[in-house]
């Protein structure tokens, strides 16, 4: 099974450029104004990165770096429609805002308003990174993973409670997190565990049967021994109890219901970062072995059908030799004492 990355790989190479980038300006300003007093490189105001790009669950990104302020990086997020069970608050999930400042501090700003067709911009100032290598480039991935620190903002919150083996306050008995355009799962808060439910959908009918036969295998692979100790995981045709009072419109799954059922032990130090992006990725995970496996049987089908054609071809036979025997039929020429002894006999 492969693990989808928390960070945006686009994003941290996009980072990591700009950085070297700034650093090597830098060097360069430094060293023309010790051989050249009182003059100053002049830089143009001109646009230098302008990238847009989107990746899986609709999660839109736009960067955009001016030469006027060559430190300055700004990132726009757009973030997953949600539908109209979830709670947003000023375009964000709950607990978002709280997570950017501790996750980033100084080097960070959020913008208000964002930009146009985003839910978030942030303003990077470059300049107050630190100058240890380690440290910036961790600090540039957790940058990389601003989907997991605002999309996992609220189950975060809850799950730092049942660290605690606490309850959140002010908090619904169900709650509905976003996790894809339209769609959301469910988390039912106790003090001595977390129950968290998944409606799986699927547009195409193959994709459904595929779903179905792989979230059936993968709930019978945690009764392995070496997964004891990982979350209990139900799978059902029908919603579970815990969904009572869920709308409609929430309950229609054509792939069935996933539950896990997480308790303090998996929230623990470390693992909490583990479990928060596994579970807000847990559609997109799904979806990828689907597509993946879908993948390997056209490759399997295309080459049998590519060895029956090669049987075919072999078993045919081969024309032009058969036409060229049949009127290459050579006769052999007796010599006159031949004939007469085969006429005598």
């Amino acid at each position: 099974m492969i693990l989808l990355q928390s960070h945006s790989r686009f994003l941290l190479q996009t980072l990591l450029n700009r950085v070297q980038n700034v650093l090597l300006t830098s060097y360069f300003e430094l060293a023309v104004l010790l051989s050249i007093p009182n003059r100053c490189p002049s830089l143009e105001k001109s646009v230098e990165l302008d990238y847009h790009w989107v990746e899986f669950d609709d999660v839109r990104y736009h960067v955009q770096v001016s030469m006027k302020n060559p430190h300055i990086l700004l990132l726009s997020v757009s973030l997953p429609t949600p539908p109209r069970e979830t709670f947003f608050l000023g375009g964000l999930p709950f607990g978002a805002i709280e997570a950017i400042k501790s996750a980033y501090g100084v080097i960070v700003q959020i913008l208000d308003p964002p930009r146009d067709g985003f839910n978030l911009t942030l303003k990077l100032n470059l300049s107050k990174l630190s100058p240890d290598e380690e440290y910036r480039h961790a600090l540039l991935v957790k940058v990389a993973s601003v989907r997991e620190v605002v999309l996992g903002a609220p189950l975060r919150v809850i799950l730092k409670y049942l660290a605690s083996r606490t309850i959140a306050p002010d908090i619904d008995r169900l709650v509905a997190l976003v996790h894809r355009p339209n769609e959301s799962f469910f988390l039912l808060p106790q003090a001595e565990k977390v129950t968290a439910v998944f409606p799986m959908r699927f547009k195409d009918s193959i994709d459904t049967v595929l779903a179905t036969s792989f979230l059936q295998e993968f709930v019978e692979s945690r009764r392995t021994a070496g997964l004891h100790n990982a979350p209990p995981c139900l799978w059902s045709h029908s919603p579970p109890l815990e969904l009572k009072g869920a709308t409609d419109d929430a309950l229609s799954a054509n792939a069935g219901f996933v539950t896990f059922v997480i308790f303090p032990r998996h929230v623990e130090g470390k693992k909490l970062d583990r479990t928060v992006w596994n579970l807000s990725t847990f559609h997109a995970y799904v979806n990828y072995h689907v597509k993946c496996s879908e993948g390997f049987m056209h490759t399997r089908m295309r080459r049998r059908v590519e060895s029956l054609i090669q049987a075919l071809n072999r078993a045919k036979p081969d024309q032009e030799k058969t036409k060229k025997a049949a009127h290459t039929r050579s006769f052999k020429r007796l010599s006159l004492k031949e004939s007469r002894t085969n006429s005598n006999s």
